[in-house]
């Protein structure tokens, strides 16, 4: 892949993480006290997934990947890049320990994080044949 695709599909990376995270402290501060932790998270995952999807849309022709596989690979390197910052921000930031990280992951825990990063990594492709129809 080019490397162009791979710089702008990491700029595109920092606006989802930026949506993200305002998203998150929305999140925080109306639904966690409105309806708990859980089931906020769980909603937050949706949210979270229109958010990236909408930005994917926006996006996904200025990124240059064109090709099946270069649309999975942006996706899999936000994927990865979204587990690596959650885990330093959980971590480092806000000093969660590693129960309460990998619980947003459990799904028999009712973590819907497995989900939202399965769209994450698909998000790109989706975009792109949304914005090719």
């Amino acid at each position: 892949m080019d490397t162009r695709v791979y710089l702008r599909a990491l700029v595109v990376w920092f606006g989802i993480i930026a949506g993200e995270t305002l998203h998150g402290v929305f999140r925080g501060l109306i639904l966690v006290p409105l309806m708990g932790d859980l089931t906020a998270r769980q909603i937050g995952v949706v949210i979270g997934s229109l958010i990236i999807l909408a930005v994917s849309y926006l996006t996904v022709i200025w990124i240059g990947a064109a090709a099946r596989l270069q649309l999975i690979t942006v996706g899999i390197v936000w994927v990865t890049l979204t587990v690596s910052f959650e885990v330093l921000l959980g971590r480092v930031l806000l000093g969660l320990d590693w129960n309460r990280i990998l619980s947003d992951y459990d799904i028999g825990r009712g973590g819907f994080m497995p989900f939202g990063l399965l769209f994450m990594a698909a998000s790109p492709l989706i975009a792109f044949w949304l914005r090719s129809r």
